[in-house]
């Protein structure tokens, strides 16, 4: 199971928590990153990347004081108020148990895994009451301590001091767009994220990769994602859309996402027993889980061939 977060999980962007910590009109600090692209090509720039521009402007707002004191430890802090739909994070585990449950899945050791892959900030999903219910997240990460030029030469500058842990974040060291959401399906289809000797970028057969494209299911809610259902629809993989329940124009935008076929089917953000998405989505994993029970069954009775008979 693949998730996006903002929009997916949760109501709105997930910095929410952060506009209200320090005063700040978040729809002011949007409307302020919509024109940034314009703005710097305007002042002679070249090239923008859209989706990422918005972590240089909250590197802004602490430069200039409107986030004084913003660390990652921060940052993780404010997750915690981050609020779910219905449902979240309960359905993650329900999933798992139900599958566990199952004879004919336990038999064959099938097992759930839950991640989030998201253009936000990956510190405040940490922070957030979702956490311990996944098995990675993928997102934005700025970094609070930075090497000096010669800190190669200089080890104690590599040091972390505790004292030190909530100075001021200063520079992005990772950005996660709509387009590069996908890297994150591939580590996850050749297993780099649970072991570092495998590079994304090798070479590995098909058989020898640790989750098939078409054992994934990616949920998200809007046409940023289009890309990364993309990769999961082409590769034989589940995907699914969810609209706010009230809002009339996310539900005509994952109508229109279904009606172009990027995805299998669509629902309300609403996760609890009985809902179409709960229902929708454990369907699905039952399905791939039996696909799987077949395959492998198929591939035994192949290995062993028929059974020895008398001969008349």
């Amino acid at each position: 199971m693949i998730w996006d977060f903002d929009k997916t999980l949760a109501p709105g962007y997930m910095q929410r928590p952060l506009f209200e910590h320090f005063g700040v009109d978040g729809a002011d600090f949007w409307q302020e990153v919509e024109g940034l692209a314009d703005f710097y090509r305007r002042s002679g720039v070249g090239m923008v990347e859209n989706d990422t521009l918005y972590l240089e402007h909250i590197l802004t707002y602490v430069r200039q004081g409107k986030f004084a004191g913003l660390s990652n430890r921060m940052l993780r802090d404010l997750g915690a108020d981050i609020e779910f739909y219905p449902g979240i994070p309960a359905f993650f585990d329900e999933l798992r148990k139900q599958l566990e449950a199952e004879p004919r899945f336990a038999e064959h050791g099938i097992a759930l895994e839950h991640y989030v892959v998201s253009t936000g900030l990956r510190q405040m999903i940490m922070g957030s009451r979702i956490a311990d219910h996944v098995d990675g997240v993928w997102g934005c990460e700025f970094a609070d301590t930075i090497p000096m030029p010669g800190y190669l030469e200089n080890r104690q500058q590599e040091l972390f001091d505790p004292a030190e842990a909530d100075r001021q974040i200063a520079q992005v060291v990772y950005a996660l767009g709509y387009t590069t959401k996908t890297r994150a399906l591939f580590e996850i289809n050749k297993g780099s994220n649970v072991n570092e000797s495998i590079d994304v970028n090798s070479k590995l057969d098909e058989e020898d990769r640790r989750i098939p494209f078409q054992n994934m299911i990616y949920i998200a809610d809007g046409p940023s994602d289009i890309p990364t259902f993309a990769v999961v629809r082409q590769q034989g993989g589940r995907a699914y859309g969810v609209y706010r329940p009230e809002s009339r124009a996310e539900f005509e935008q994952a109508a229109g996402l279904l009606e172009q076929g990027r995805i299998h089917a669509f629902g309300e953000a609403n996760y609890e027993p009985g809902t179409q998405s709960y229902l929708w989505i454990r369907h699905a994993v039952e399905q791939i889980a039996q696909r799987i029970v077949d395959d492998r069954s198929v591939a035994i009775q192949d290995r062993l061939g028929p059974a020895p008979g008398h001969i008349d």
